[in-house]
């Protein structure tokens, strides 16, 4: 199972990668692996600042519907376009072309809470 290390974990199964005080956000490959085939992406909070583990939108599968959880407080920015014709970029490619939304952190402190990928790895 691929955990990068230069990311942060939460123990919902969401990742993310710090830039400045940038935030890109997706799921994790356990996540997408335990959902099975990803068919639809839902997220309309693009432009809202939302708080440590508010739902942002939902990930559904052929099986399943998941929220998904803000690892840390931001305002939404922006939406991964390709998610709307091809969610399934997630089940192929979680942390790279996958990624759900990009955030502007407005509590960076937030940020100690979040598991390293060694943690995370212990919590699978």
């Amino acid at each position: 199972m691929n955990i990068p290390a230069n990311l942060l974990y939460t123990k919902d199964h969401e990742w993310i990668r710090v830039e400045g005080n940038t935030g890109f956000i997706g799921v994790t490959d356990f996540a997408q692996g335990e959902l099975g085939d990803i068919v639809f992406i839902e997220i309309e909070t693009v432009g809202e600042t939302l708080g440590i583990e508010e739902v942002f939108g939902t990930i559904e599968a052929v099986k399943t519907v998941s929220d998904l959880f803000m690892p840390v407080s931001g305002e939404i920015l922006e939406l991964n376009p390709a998610l709307e014709e091809t969610p399934d970029v997630v089940n192929k490619d979680p942390y790279g072309k996958g990624w759900m939304v990009k955030i502007k952190i407005t509590d960076p402190a937030e940020l100690k809470s979040l598991l390293t990928a060694e943690d995370y790895k212990a919590l699978l």
